[in-house]
């Protein structure tokens, strides 16, 4: 099954100096609630901790604190509509039950954009191997 909702917020956050980090998210409701899809990763290179500890690629946060790594197959974004397929193993550590996800964003323009600009840097982040195979936003 495919798990839907209405984002009604969207967007991205490059930090480089404080907290080294690189965000693009969407959420349910304006405020952030809801159901969330946060991807992250690291401004910087992965060091050798990253590497041990599995954490050299993306990461996928939802509500609750759900956290994933290296968990996206593939991303589309057409029009206003993003479809994430995730790896099924993920789905626990992330507290879903279903693998695909589509959300019809509903976010101001220039949130959206943002967004679209930043999510294929987050996902390309890390090892080769855990990226997704299809990026096309």
């Amino acid at each position: 099954m495919t798990y839907r909702f209405v984002a009604r917020a969207a967007g991205a956050e490059i930090d480089l100096d404080y907290d080294c980090f690189i965000e693009a998210g969407i959420s349910e409701g304006e405020d952030g609630s809801g159901f969330i899809m946060m991807f992250q990763c690291g401004s910087e290179e992965p060091d050798e901790q990253d590497i041990s500890l599995g954490f050299d690629t993306h990461c996928l946060v939802t509500a609750d604190q759900g956290t994933a790594y290296g968990c996206v197959q593939s991303v589309e974004l057409t029009g206003n509509v993003l479809r994430v397929s995730l790896v099924p193993e993920a789905l626990p550590a992330l507290g879903l039950d279903d693998a695909e996800i589509e959300a019809v964003l509903e976010a101001p323009a220039e949130d959206i954009a943002r967004f679209r600009e930043v999510l294929p840097r987050v996902l390309a982040y890390g090892r080769e191997d855990a990226r997704p195979a299809r990026i096309a936003v």
